[in-house]
């Protein structure tokens, strides 16, 4: 018999993404495969390529975040980048009583911009051997993707000398 398929000491990354609230990604931390996501979470909101408008309590800015970060670390990491945290409860119990009626978070928006950027053939498939690289590649698909946005929005003019 093999190794079990399930283990912690499994080769690999994991791609850590912050994104705002259309999908666009604002951030990406690159980190070993058995790195649980708490773990990644300060690291990523301060990798921000952009400068962040300070949350107020007129504008708060809220960070929407799965069961894995329902942990001191995770609450310490979002308040820490100043943000209103959404988290799901690791109980279920607690999981219906979570959030008001009518503002459920919506962490299907970072899943989707992670499947968009697996489209890309390098990153689903990680054939660069140094980090940096692997990074770089990934840096360069949320590029494109913003890219692509901004283009269909029809607020990126790629003529020259206007």
């Amino acid at each position: 018999m093999g190794k079990n398929p399930t283990d912690r000491g499994k080769k690999g990354s994991k791609e850590s993404v912050l994104v705002d609230g259309d999908g666009g990604p604002l951030s990406a931390v690159l980190a070993a495969a058995n790195v649980n996501d708490h773990l990644l979470l300060e690291e990523t909101i301060e990798a921000l390529v952009i400068e962040r408008p300070q949350p107020t309590p007129e504008a708060p800015q809220h960070l929407c975040l799965d069961a894995d970060y329902d942990n001191p670390t995770g609450r310490k990491a979002a308040a820490a980048g100043k943000y209103t945290p959404h988290i799901v409860p690791v109980r279920k119990e607690k999981r219906r009583s979570a959030h008001p009626k009518g503002h459920k978070p919506r962490r299907w928006v970072v899943e989707r911009t992670l499947a968009w950027l697996c489209k890309c053939r390098g990153i689903l498939v990680r054939y660069d051997k140094k980090d940096e690289n692997y990074l770089g590649l990934i840096q360069l698909a949320c590029a494109l993707f913003w890219y692509r946005r901004l283009h269909r929005l029809g607020r990126c003019d790629t003529k020259q000398g206007q």
